[in-house]
């Protein structure tokens, strides 16, 4: 019986193209972001906050790009897992790092997770566009 596995995870030159495209994206929209990617693990790889982006932005986009890695779901799927179901609803939301609206996203390739991107700064469909703009880097 094994005792260890092997883990893919995203490297440090894919982490900041990704964060590049989302900028650009971002610039194009005209909505600075904080734009945050994480590992397999969720322990930031890169990070970058725009000139103009909010404070609270910071933490935003990192949780939503943890949250993504930790279930391998993006995180505005989150709020229709959990919607009818009270006990979830009530109980995991309490959960530190959780986010349950968009801008939050796995970053698979070859259909395994090796990380997670988060972009926070506008509304959350804003982020959404600017996280997906990252995601296309990665295949």
């Amino acid at each position: 019986m094994a005792h260890t596995y092997e883990k893919l995870s995203i490297t440090a030159e894919l982490a900041g193209e990704m964060i590049s495209a989302a900028a650009n994206k971002a610039t194009e929209i005209g909505v600075p972001m904080v734009i945050a990617v994480v590992d397999e693990s969720g322990v930031l790889k890169a990070f970058h906050r725009m000139d103009g982006a909010a404070l609270l932005s910071v933490d935003i986009a990192q949780n939503k790009a943890y949250t993504a890695v930790s279930f391998g779901m993006a995180t505005d799927a989150w709020f229709e897992f959990i919607k009818n179901d009270p006990p979830l609803n009530t109980g995991i939301v309490h959960t530190p790092r959780l986010v349950v609206f968009g801008g939050g996203y796995p970053i698979v390739v070859d259909g395994k997770v090796i990380g997670g991107i988060g972009c926070s700064g506008g509304h959350y469909s804003q982020d959404m566009v600017c996280a997906q703009a990252g995601l296309e880097v990665a295949g």
